[in-house]
């Protein structure tokens, strides 16, 4: 793991699709939170990102499957980076609220499973993104939807 300040600085002077590429190609540190629950970045293109995960026991609830802040993190962070992949270099952005629909549970058996992040409005002072979080048989496990606050210099 890299040290986050590095991401962080590049925001300032590169485009959100360019950090975010960078993330993904490993020419920059991923955000700590990745590397703490095991997300990867696999792809990035304007309003449009797809995370991965390959749920492990260290995600689970007392109830043997993973725990819905998982869940959350991963579809906050594919509705958050979706935005940003629309932003000029100095915006940054934050979530105003998540709303997500569990819809299936997953277990270390789930295997490896994607989270698609698409922007839905770009305003300039607020985003609306969705995502979708399906495991390796395109069944739908998860859905979010999130206000996002754009935050211009």
């Amino acid at each position: 793991m890299g040290d986050p300040a590095v991401s962080a600085a590049e925001v300032m002077t590169s485009a959100g699709i360019d950090v975010l590429r960078g993330i993904a190609e490993g020419r920059l540190p991923a955000a700590p939170i990745a590397a703490t629950l095991g997300m990867g970045l696999e792809s990035v293109e304007p309003g449009k990102v797809v995370f991965t995960l390959d749920p492990a026991e260290f995600h689970y609830n007392p109830i043997g499957s993973v725990h819905g802040g998982v869940y959350a993190t991963i579809l906050d962070s594919a509705t958050g980076c979706a935005v940003h992949s629309m932003l000029p270099a100095g915006v940054g952005y934050t979530s105003l609220d998540l709303t997500v629909k569990f819809l299936r549970a997953m277990t270390t058996t789930t295997g490896r499973v994607r989270c698609t992040g698409t922007v839905t409005h770009l305003g300039g002072r607020t985003a609306l993104a969705e995502a979708r979080l399906t495991d390796g048989a395109d069944r739908l496990l998860a859905t979010a939807t999130s206000s996002i606050l754009v935050m211009r210099p």
